[in-house]
């Protein structure tokens, strides 16, 4: 049996998928980032044009296909012989990787739908992955229940929230922009459709007030411009809404420390809502959907509506653009939520789960 280099060696392995460097960077290897700084892990991702974020060891890997990707990791893990194997998104390449490296301790990490992910739609192959690995680790109690559908043991299935890194987020002025902002994915699911008419009707009455998008079809300047992006950015152009396009995260986030309002308003039940918590942790006044895990990362700092109803989603902007102290509350509530998110804090828990013998 192979043994690993170092007891305290962490290797994270990213989809392929995921762009592990500033400019096209998504979510999860935003996630992936922080933890690998706190945790002195090194990454396994796919190769990129260009440069990986610096001060973290990165293994990047050429691949045409995905199977081909999946080796290219297997190769580098069996170099690396890494006491901690933490993979994400990934369950057949997170069982074969417990199978072929036995001396390691691997755990699968999930921030989407587990139930409709390959190798996880049946309970049968749900129930099979939490035998073989150390840990299944979901970003949200939302996830986790969606993950234990049908199973009756559950043990070794674990929540851990994702962190953000609260020392390297901009300062706000003192006074914020009176503006309604809007910053994800312009896909129908994130609820862009839905702040474009809540924002059209809110508007006209508030005199002094704007509205703004951010975002493209997917992460990285070359997002494309598909029909429901041209659609969504023809209604936002008719409602005199700002047309962003994509902007690098770092962008995004100054964005959000200058807004007086953040939209999160998705349809679709996110997994976590790491927009949201980027929103209250920049002292935005948020609204975001009930649905999901939203509500587990908001809790009582930020105004809850019912997905896809433009019309609440529009009194929610005309309540808080109208009522100074409600946005000024909700920005000191939010600030305080965020902080259970620190990426300090969410580090120590996870070295916690890789340490233990049972993780519960």
């Amino acid at each position: 049996m192979n043994q690993p280099d170092s007891a305290g060696s962490i290797a994270m392995v990213l989809p392929a998928s995921e762009a592990f460097s500033p400019g096209r960077a998504g979510a999860i290897a935003l996630v992936v980032r922080r933890l690998a700084a706190a945790t002195g892990a090194s990454v396994i991702g796919a190769a990129c044009p260009e440069p990986s974020f610096a001060g973290i060891p990165y293994n990047a890997v050429s691949f045409r296909a995905p199977l081909a990707y999946n080796a290219g990791v297997l190769r580098r893990l069996r170099r690396l012989r890494p006491a901690n194997i933490d993979i994400h998104q990934q369950p057949r390449l997170a069982r074969l990787a417990a199978r072929l490296l036995p001396a390691s301790r691997v755990m699968l990490f999930l921030h989407n739908e587990p139930t409709t992910m390959r190798g996880l739609t049946s309970p049968q192959a749900r129930a099979r992955t939490l035998r073989r690995l150390h840990a299944v680790v979901c970003v949200s109690d939302h996830l986790r229940a969606r993950y234990a559908t049908g199973l009756a043991d559950t043990a070794g299935l674990v929540t851990l929230h994702n962190p953000l890194t609260l020392a390297g987020l901009p300062a706000s002025p003192a006074i914020r922009q009176h503006e309604i902002l809007f910053a994800g994915r312009i896909v129908e699911g994130k609820g862009i459709a839905d702040f474009i008419a809540a924002s059209a009707a809110a508007l006209p009455r508030l005199p002094g007030w704007s509205a703004r998008i951010i975002g493209g079809d997917r992460f990285g300047p070359d997002s494309p411009e598909t029909p429901f992006v041209r659609e969504m950015q023809a209604r936002a152009n008719a409602a005199g809404i700002a047309w962003g396009g994509y902007r690098p995260h770092e962008e995004v986030v100054r964005a959000m420390a200058s807004a007086a309002i953040v939209a999160v308003p998705s349809r679709w039940p996110e997994p976590f809502g790491l927009t949201a918590l980027e929103a209250m942790a920049t002292g935005a006044a948020l609204v975001a959907a009930r649905a999901g895990g939203l509500p587990e990362v908001v809790g009582e700092a930020g105004l809850l509506v019912p997905p896809g109803d433009a019309s609440a989603l529009a009194a929610a902007f005309l309540h808080l653009a109208g009522d100074y102290a409600a946005r000024d509350r909700l920005a000191a509530a939010g600030r305080a939520r965020a902080r259970l998110f620190d990426t300090p804090v969410i580090a120590a828990r996870l070295q916690r789960l890789r340490e233990a013998e049972t993780p519960v």
